[in-house]
């Protein structure tokens, strides 16, 4: 801690020196004082304040600086033009999920995916397939931020209410009619819904409970983009009953208010993953 000899050194030439400054902005009048963040009003209530409270004020400042810069931070942007994805980790940098690959290493083939057109089987229980294109399937989308997926119809077929906890996705309907929504954060937990026809989009909030069902007698078939390489997909029925290993069926019961009998039915099923 300064002496209080010092203090009064320090606080007799900052006063001077604000002195020196309502002297310079007065002479200068009104049009000097344009372009300047200096305040007449401020320079004052500055040259009021001790020392240490001064401190204490830059200290405070500098704290709110520091907390707001770490509020809004986020993943950095990558610092190469790629970064290839590899499973070797003796020969490659571990990056955002994947290894890096040696860049000269790189080839076309890791910036591709072949066969997005071809419609998948959808004779499943729920009626719908999931076709990934992320990371897992184009190498070169590591630490991109970006991925695809199409997702396929049976009449009445759904993509169940599920969620992406890594990502936002948009979707856009190529054919049929599809019935789509999500549900937002409790404690109001609203639902938004919408019919989308050919060529219309719909977005669905990254993180949000969501769903897809097919209304109409035909196929339908829709492609959706995600704003991560990895989104990863948690459905909500699979997770809660199907579960390894199972959720205790006292905790299930008292969730969703229901008897035992009736969550050990549901966890009996086989909850058909569709992607």
């Amino acid at each position: 801690m300064p002496s209080n000899r010092s203090i009064e050194q320090y606080s007799e030439k900052r006063h001077h020196r604000l002195e020196a400054q309502r002297a310079a902005m007065a002479a200068t009048g009104e049009n000097g004082m344009k372009g300047t963040h200096l305040d007449v009003k401020l320079v004052n209530l500055v040259a009021a304040q001790p020392y240490n409270v001064l401190v204490l004020q830059v200290s405070a400042i500098a704290i709110m600086v520091l907390a707001s810069t770490l509020a809004f931070a986020s993943d950095p942007s990558p610092l190469q033009d790629f970064c290839v994805a590899v499973n070797d980790s003796k020969s490659a940098v571990f990056v955002n999920g994947k290894f890096c690959n040696d860049p000269k290493l790189a080839k076309a083939d890791d910036f591709f995916f072949s066969g997005l057109l071809t419609p998948r089987n959808t004779s499943n229980p729920i009626g719908s397939t999931v076709t990934p294109v992320n990371v897992m399937q184009i190498p070169g989308l590591n630490t991109l931020g970006i991925s695809l997926a199409r997702i396929d119809f049976a009449p009445y077929g759904l993509n169940p209410p599920h969620t992406h906890p890594r990502g936002t996705e948009i979707l856009v309907v190529l054919e049929g009619t599809l019935y789509v929504g999500f549900v937002t954060s409790n404690p109001e937990n609203r639902l938004f819904t919408k019919v989308l026809c050919p060529g219309d989009v719909f977005v669905f909030p990254e993180g949000l409970i969501h769903f897809q069902f097919n209304e109409g007698k035909t196929n339908a078939v829709a492609i959706s983009g995600l704003s991560s390489q990895n989104p990863g997909v948690i459905t909500i029925a699979n997770a809660v009953f199907g579960s390894n290993p199972k959720i205790f069926d006292d905790v299930l019961a008292k969730a969703f208010q229901v008897d035992k009998k009736v969550v050990d039915y549901l966890q009996a099923q086989f909850w058909w993953p569709n992607n």
